[in-house]
């Protein structure tokens, strides 16, 4: 096969991945506040900057409290207003940092932080404490967090389960959005998909890795996101360098990273962020993504197809040192070992 047919077939793929829609080259000016540019999250409407600032990396021993908040509210000042937290986040840290960072902010930031309750009763105790560490009154997306075995779909709409939690903050005004994460394994989102159909159950967003190997190996690009445009749930791109594992495949740049992730039909690409070099990157991703084309996106494709091919780049599919949920079960809200 000739290399342009090559890179016209992995093209190809890429568009497959994103359901057909093509966002690259489109003929409207993308909106844009400060240096960021922003896009809808689904079908709520709500305009949302392309990258989202991980609340993980804020919340690390290694960076002082002072500088985590200044970052946020540099980040914030820029233009990014998507915060991505969870509740399990260096135990608690994360939230209240940006709690704190919060101060003055609250109407500029769309506020996400996740849950890893099972059951009602501990999804909704959760959400409370959540609430107080990042001094709120409500959350504008709370989700599911960790849906990475079979059976936590089955959990979440079980009764009793985390679905009635969510229900009951919703009507309670305590949360305005709700969506699911996950980062094993593509048949595990969509069983959730099938589970919110079968009780009419409405998602408003879904989180999952969405990167350079991704596209090769068991993909939530080519499996799952067809079915989210398909659905107008928003699609929130994550581990656009696979936590660091991506870039020691010497294959590609931070940089073609996250401008593969934003050529999908990623509402947000969260990344994180614990540096103003860092910061940096990302405006200067999201600043040069307009001047990336097709080509681009297929060369990348090129160059990774070998090294994705085992998965040993994207080790939360593979092993489970990501499964924070399976480390910690009793924040499960029930024994897994007996129920």
């Amino acid at each position: 096969m000739e290399r342009r047919e090559f890179l016209s077939g992995l093209a190809a793929i890429s568009l497959a991945a994103r359901g057909g829609n093509h966002i690259m080259q489109s003929t409207k000016q993308p909106e844009s506040r400060g240096e960021m540019p922003y896009r809808t999250l689904g079908a709520t409407g709500e305009k949302v900057s392309c990258i989202g600032l991980g609340g993980f990396h804020l919340g690390q021993s290694h960076l002082e409290e002072p500088d985590a908040i200044k970052l946020f509210q540099s980040a914030i000042d820029r233009g990014i207003n998507f915060s991505d937290n969870s509740w399990d986040y260096n135990q608690g840290e994360s939230e209240k940092r940006v709690g704190k960072a919060l101060k003055g902010y609250r109407d500029k930031v769309f506020v996400m932080t996740k849950f890893d309750g099972r059951t009602k009763d501990s999804a909704l105790k959760q959400l409370d404490q959540s609430l107080q560490r990042l001094d709120v009154d409500h959350l504008d997306l709370w989700q599911f967090h960790e849906n990475i075995r079979l059976e936590d779909p089955d959990r979440f709409f079980a009764e009793g389960g985390a679905a009635e939690a969510m229900l009951e903050a919703k009507q309670k005004g305590k949360v305005r959005y709700f969506g699911f994460t996950g980062h094993k394994d593509p048949s595990v989102h969509l069983r959730m998909l099938q589970l919110a159909d079968k009780h009419k159950f409405k998602f408003d967003t879904a989180q999952m890795p969405i990167n350079v190997m991704d596209a090769h190996f068991r993909s939530f690009g080519r499996e799952v996101v067809p079915v989210l445009m398909q659905k107008q749930i928003a699609l929130l791109g994550m581990k656009s360098m696979g936590s660091g594992n991506i870039l020691k495949s010497k294959t590609v740049t931070p940089i073609e990273c996250l401008h593969y992730a934003l050529s999908q039909p990623t509402s947000v690409v969260i990344t994180g962020i614990d540096s103003k070099q860092i910061l940096d990157q990302a405006f200067e991703a999201a600043r040069t993504f307009a001047n990336v084309s097709k080509a681009d996106i297929g060369a990348i494709l090129e160059k990774t197809t070998s090294a994705a091919e085992d998965g040993r780049f994207e080790p939360f599919k593979t092993t489970p040192i990501f499964d924070s949920t399976a480390a910690h079960p009793e924040w499960l809200g029930y024994n897994p070992q007996t129920s």
